[in-house]
């Protein structure tokens, strides 16, 4: 640990509303520096997203990659443009391409619920939510994006599912449990989301987790079907812990549990491997609200809330711990006072930028 240590980050603000939370994040980490006692950031903007492809014909340059691997951390703003697509039709996926040129494997997606916003679910305990869905990130359906083979009338896109890759982010998933079993003092416990039933790839990550699991006596498991998981969702998300599973069934319970939750205006998300980390909002770029001042930043502070936690962990820097839970405590505060746009009221994002930094402070 450094007296002063300045962590290089490198920033790309990406598509539609992402410049405008990513400008707001950055004046946040600033004031946040105020009370850390020496610990600065370099900030390093960069190109990238679906206009930088747009323009170039590709969704970042050399340069860029670069200084993401060069960075202590990696932090994007939402990307994506819906009319921006690849030859294939897909839609230009800046931070897909990230993921795999850095080895990222596990998608961590933290979902919780804040009691004054709107219940989307009549029971009351849906404002307890607190669960996080693990994705494995370099394998699975969507590791196929790009590659998908035409063959006359049909695209024949491939699943594929390692010994390696299961092992991997199911550890990642374990150790999770087992820190939020510490920190939030109750039984840890793990959930194998999967179609073992119909999937041999499928088959493959349940026996690989159930090897983890057995290394893990103290962290209570749970085996479930992804249909019967999304059920369970509807009737009691405050029930789970942490789940992990395949990356594009992760994907739609991911996106499902923030939507139970309130708002996936609100999620943050991190992609980490052994090496690199990339941290953003879990959000879309919402390209027709973009540079009318109504995007909620909260999820882009969460994200960089998560990126200290990551930071504090690789540097034994306990400052950095300490700032991730000044801006979650600032959020609290913050979402219990202000009323966001997009949940009917009149708080867009200079009004929460404000209320953020005041808690900060205070």
């Amino acid at each position: 640990m450094y007296n002063n240590p300045r962590f290089r980050i490198a920033v790309l603000p990406g598509d539609g509303i992402g410049p405008e939370v990513v400008q707001s994040c950055l004046t946040i980490l600033e004031v946040l520096c105020e009370r850390l006692g020496g610990i600065s950031f370099d900030f390093r903007q960069r190109e990238g997203g679906a206009g930088h492809y747009e323009k170039t014909g590709a969704v970042f340059s050399d340069d860029t990659l670069a200084e993401c691997r060069d960075a202590d951390a990696v932090l994007l703003g939402a990307m994506g443009l819906p009319r921006v697509c690849y030859p294939d039709g897909t839609e230009v996926s800046a931070h897909f391409d990230l993921r795999m040129a850095m080895d990222i494997y596990a998608g961590l997606r933290p979902i919780r619920g804040y009691p004054r916003l709107p219940l989307v679910l009549a029971d009351q305990r849906a404002a307890e939510i607190d669960l996080v869905v693990v994705r494995e990130q370099s394998e699975g359906l969507l590791s196929s994006h790009g590659c998908g083979t035409l063959e006359d009338d049909r695209v024949r896109e491939t699943m594929v599912v390692s010994r390696h890759g299961s092992r991997r982010v199911v550890e990642f998933a374990f150790e999770l449990a087992g820190r939020r079993a510490k920190s939030k003092r109750r039984p840890g416990k793990v959930t194998c989301v999967d179609q073992a039933n119909l999937l041999a790839s499928m088959a493959l990550f349940r026996k690989v987790f159930s090897e983890v699991a057995a290394t893990h006596p103290e962290v209570e498991v749970e085996y479930a079907h992804g249909d019967v998981i999304a059920a369970k969702l509807v009737r009691a998300p405050w029930d789970f812990d942490v789940l992990v599973t395949e990356n594009a069934l992760g994907r739609l319970l991911a996106d499902f549990s923030a939507a139970l939750a309130g708002s996936q205006s609100l999620a943050p998300k991190a992609d980490i491997g052994d090496r690199y980390a990339i941290f953003q909002p879990a959000h879309g770029s919402a390209d027709d609200c973009a540079g009318k001042g109504r995007a909620n930043p909260v999820a882009q502070v969460l994200a960089a809330a998560l990126m200290l936690d990551w930071l504090a962990d690789q540097h034994a820097e306990p400052r950095l711990a300490h700032g991730a839970r000044i801006l979650e405590r600032a959020v609290d505060k913050t979402m219990s006072t202000v009323w966001p746009i997009e949940f009917g009221g009149e708080d867009g994002t200079a009004a929460i930028t404000r209320a953020l930094i005041a808690h900060i402070r205070g």
